[in-house]
């Protein structure tokens, strides 16, 4: 079980809730603080004297229009329904999940007025596994993620679709079988569900827990590929990387010399003096990819313990500000950052690959014994190479622009979704290209035999040959490929 309350909400702790299917609660300490923001609102909204955005007035550039009150609640149901509009690709049950989390943490610190029967249906969606059919396309990213939250959001007022016990349903029907009342939406209540950075915030953290299983494993696939290769170990040693004390790089050496420690391959001498750059250079590319995720990472964390809607109410102040803390670019432009980052790792991955089947240091061309009858590994590296290529397409940063909307109220917008839409892509692609490379990796360490790589390495190797064999002819790959990357699923040898 987890409570939600204001104690700091790490990435660390996230990934359990997910990974353990934990329950939410409410604290008291969070239910005191809903219950008095929208206390306080509604006993301000007898004798308000001026127009409060989104409370009383239109929205986007209908600021301007002052609602009567007896079509407050109308006007935020209005709100929800309208903006649905998004289009595109499904975003993915594990994601959708996620934004129900982020916006019940986001609530629950009472600057957003929501009634707390409001919050406590996004609980029990979570808790049920009922989650909304939210939409990859329509959002700018910076009046907060406005079509998919409103996706997100219509089955509070019983609208929309949902995916429940693995069919897709009209959220109607399943409200029916479990018994529960839509929720009557008062006012400011549309405004703070929609306005809020959850659908990026989101994709991010999805994004940034896979790239750190990446990070690792690239670490030790790229120790198998070193010693495969023949290559030399001082590249990793602790003398070179004090006179450069960036942190991922003095990691990345440190892991080097830990997974291969015990190695014969590694411990063999050596005929060539330096190796290429893909291997000379591992603790510099992978290290910097390290220091980029922990850099994300903590940008994520901040925005996730933070209240992301406007108007943002105090009541303690006596205080109702309309901002812009709903705007995406804090995280757009990190997140652009990290889709770069795990590109690289990708892109180094597969120059390894395309080392190992080019016939040299004593390896067979395309890493099976009679070329030419056989081509061996000659495709999987074309295929990893056409995911780099693709991943450069991708990395073209979508928070360096910007398109006016709303009549020009929201004249710049941080295009934050798709940032975080494309950095999905780009980590799943980066894990195929790691899979690519693990395969080629381990089938040149059988050409080293009798000797041996680390005993860490050779148990990893022995599990992994439990699923993808060693290739003497031509076969099918393709299922090889998909072998492969399922394997580097598993965390167990990180």
């Amino acid at each position: 079980m987890h409570i939600i309350s204001s104690a700091h909400l790490s990435l660390e702790r996230v990934k359990q809730i997910i990974d353990n299917k934990e329950q939410l609660v409410l604290s008291p300490e969070s239910t005191t603080a809903i219950v008095k923001c929208r206390e306080y609102l509604d006993r301000k909204m007898e004798d308000i004297d001026h127009p409060v955005y989104g409370v009383t007035t239109g929205f986007g550039s209908l600021y301007n229009v002052t609602i009567p009150k007896k079509d407050l609640s109308q006007l935020q149901h209005n709100l929800v329904m309208s903006h649905a509009c998004g289009t595109g690709d499904t975003v993915r049950p594990e994601i959708v999940k996620l934004m129900l989390l982020l916006k019940v943490q986001n609530l629950s610190y009472g600057h957003s007025g929501v009634q707390l029967c409001t919050v406590q249906r996004l609980i029990d969606m979570f808790n049920n596994g009922v989650l909304p059919v939210v939409y990859q396309q329509g959002s700018l990213g910076a009046s907060g993620d406005l079509a998919p939250l409103a996706h997100l959001c219509l089955p509070l007022i019983g609208l929309g679709e949902v995916l429940y016990k693995g069919k897709v349903r009209p959220a109607a029907d399943v409200w029916k079988e479990l018994g529960w009342e839509p929720i009557t939406l008062q006012s400011k209540e549309g405004l703070a569900l929609l306005n809020g950075t959850q659908f990026m915030s989101a994709h991010a953290i999805w994004s940034i827990l896979k790239s750190m299983r990446l990070s690792r494993w690239a670490d030790i696939i790229g120790a198998i590929s070193l010693d495969a290769y023949d290559g030399r170990i001082e590249p990793f040693l602790p003398l070179t990387h004090q006179l450069r004390p960036h942190t991922g790089q003095i990691l990345t050496g440190r892991k080097f010399m830990e997974v291969l420690e015990g190695s014969e391959l590694i411990e063999r001498p050596k005929e060539h003096v330096q190796d290429p750059y893909s291997f000379r250079c591992i603790p510099q590319v992978h290290g910097a990819v390290k220091d980029n995720i922990l850099y994300v990472k903590s940008v994520i964390e901040n925005e996730i313990n933070s209240a992301t809607d406007n108007p943002n109410i105090f009541p303690d102040e006596d205080m109702v500000i309309s901002a812009g803390n709903f705007h995406g670019e804090p995280i757009a432009i990190p997140m652009d950052s990290l889709a770069i980052a795990m590109s690289e790792l990708a892109s180094i991955s597969e120059r390894r690959t395309f080392q190992l089947i080019d016939g040299v240091r004593g390896l067979p061309k395309y890493l099976v014994a009679a070329p030419g009858l056989n081509s061996g590994f000659m495709i999987p590296q074309y295929t990893a190479a056409s995911i780099v290529s693709q991943n450069k397409g991708l990395c073209w940063p979508a928070s360096c622009d910007s398109i006016p909307s709303s009549q020009g109220q929201e004249d710049h917008v941080s295009m934050g979704s798709n940032s975080a839409t494309k950095l999905v892509r780009i980590v799943d692609n980066v894990e195929t290209v790691l899979g690519i490379e693990l395969m080629n990796a381990v089938q040149a360490i059988e050409f080293r035999r009798p000797l041996r790589t680390s005993p860490r390495l050779e148990k990893i190797i022995q599990d992994y040959r439990k699923v993808v064999p060693f290739i003497d002819t031509d076969t099918y790959m393709h299922p090889l490929i998909e072998k492969s990357v399922e394997f580097i699923r598993n965390e167990k040898y990180l």
